[in-house]
């Protein structure tokens, strides 16, 4: 089949890199937003002088059933026609005549491609917004009925103060609203129209881009044709936002995952998002929630990929960011995927509140509330570190719980000690004495439970 570019050319392309370079395969999914672009590019011809506006109702007419045809499944997709651009506009002449062969005038593959880019980002990123707004709900719900439910918190994995459930929780809820925030961000500077520019140069013909801009609803046109059709900026903040947010998901899914153990025993996955063994029959294994944790490879790599082939590229366009696509389309539906298994996971976990309050006392959780007992009663922080260590080495070789020394033994270390020291170290005086801003207090909780409520009103 003839190239559109085959006029320079005497030689026929060779059949291995017809199929090397040719990126109809993953491109395809890029036909909606192409056939839109497209639309708007005849308006603006048509605004300009170069289409009749019966020639313009012609294409026009031709875009929608090329469309037509391609959500119909009859479109002959052809891939000696390179890419997706291409079969278009091929198909629009075979459907309408010569005239179809107007609407490339002063377009480049180059900021037709930039274009339909944009406006594919702009979709994904408005559905994965949705998405983490989805999983904040169902964590928001979550830590409403946990505001009353202590369980240990941890440093280094070893148990470290009392928090409670819902403290954890919401603590997602916050990280996930800043990867909100970082698509919305990425979102407003994608939100540029590089149609217009050209191959590089900007088009000779006197397109109104102003009016092209907001028949395709972007907020402006680019000041500058080479950056337009060099810039990938977009896709890489996409993937960088895509790979922090994979990045919090296999932490919430890493955690999950542990408590799962009999070691832990904190939840316990329900059966539809759980499988068995092939061979050991009393196994429940969490793999929903390992698949989620190792996800996050993928999405590091694809940005990782990006960032690669884009360093050192000569202004303006080169064929190495054909390249972008695949990473960029994967990071999508791999965020988009876990992002539709995440919530009724979420939502049909069985969390173990009675043995998480029992593992909140123990393994001397409430050793910092001892000496901050102390320093209330007038003895510097340091030096109440060091006496409350002396208390839990004592304890360890004694083999007693902190709860079970004596005051007479207590004051061995200490002589402020005295009988109301009992309370301070009980883990509800533990989590009722954090009740600052952030705290894990349950008064505290409910402060913060009632700001994650408002994120999800939020667009």
């Amino acid at each position: 089949m003839k190239k559109p570019w085959s006029g320079r050319f005497t030689g026929r392309t060779d059949p291995g890199a017809e199929r090397f370079t040719a990126s109809l395969g993953f491109d395809r999914r890029l036909a909606p937003y192409d056939i839109e672009g497209s639309g708007a590019w005849a308006r603006a011809l048509s605004r300009a002088g170069l289409l009749t506006e019966a020639e313009r109702d012609a294409i026009l007419k031709g875009l929608e059933m090329v469309r037509g045809e391609i959500e119909g499944e009859t479109f002959p997709f052809r891939p000696e026609l390179e890419d997706i651009h291409m079969n278009i506009e091929r198909r629009l002449i075979e459907l309408i005549g010569p005239v179809g062969g107007k609407l490339h005038t002063g377009r480049s593959r180059n900021d037709q491609i930039a274009l339909d880019e944009r406006l594919y980002l702009k979709d994904v990123v408005e559905r994965v917004s949705r998405g983490l707004r989805t999983t904040q709900s169902a964590l928001v719900e979550r830590a409403a009925t946990t505001l009353e439910a202590p369980m240990p918190g941890y440093t280094h994995l070893q148990r470290a103060q009392p928090i409670v459930l819902a403290h954890y929780l919401l603590a997602y809820v916050f990280m996930f609203q800043r990867d909100r925030e970082r698509f919305q961000a990425c979102h407003a500077r994608a939100d540029v129209l590089p149609l217009g520019s050209g191959a590089l140069a900007g088009t000779g013909f006197p397109i109104d881009r102003e009016a092209l801009a907001r028949d395709l609803g972007f907020a402006a046109p680019s000041p500058n044709s080479l950056d337009a059709v060099s810039d990938r900026d977009y896709i890489l903040e996409f993937l960088a936002a895509a790979a922090i947010t994979g990045m919090h998901l296999s932490r919430l899914a890493a955690d999950l995952t542990l408590w799962a153990t009999a070691e832990f025993g904190f939840v316990e996955f329900a059966d539809a998002f759980a499988t068995g063994s092939s061979i050991m029959p009393q196994k429940k294994n969490p793999d929903v929630a390992e698949l989620i944790r190792g996800k996050s490879g993928r999405l590091y790599g694809n940005l990782v990929a990006v960032l690669t082939t884009m360093k050192g590229l000569p202004l303006a366009y080169n064929s190495d960011m054909q390249e972008d696509k695949e990473p960029f389309f994967d990071s999508a539906d791999t965020l988009e995927a876990i992002l539709t298994v995440l919530p009724p996971m979420l939502g049909s976990l069985t969390f173990k509140t009675e043995r998480m309050r029992q593992a909140a006392g123990e393994h001397f959780a409430t050793a910092t509330d001892l000496a901050d007992y102390l320093v209330r009663k007038g003895l510097p922080f340091r030096q109440a570190h060091e006496v409350v260590g002396r208390v839990v080495r004592h304890a360890l070789d004694a083999g007693k719980t902190l709860e079970a020394l004596s005051l007479e033994e207590l004051r061995r270390f200490s002589d402020l000690f005295a009988a109301d020291v009992r309370a301070a170290i009980a883990v509800d005086a533990s989590l009722r004495a954090r009740a600052v801003t952030g705290g894990t207090a349950p008064d505290a909780v409910g402060r913060a439970l009632a700001l994650a409520r408002s994120f999800l009103s939020a667009p």
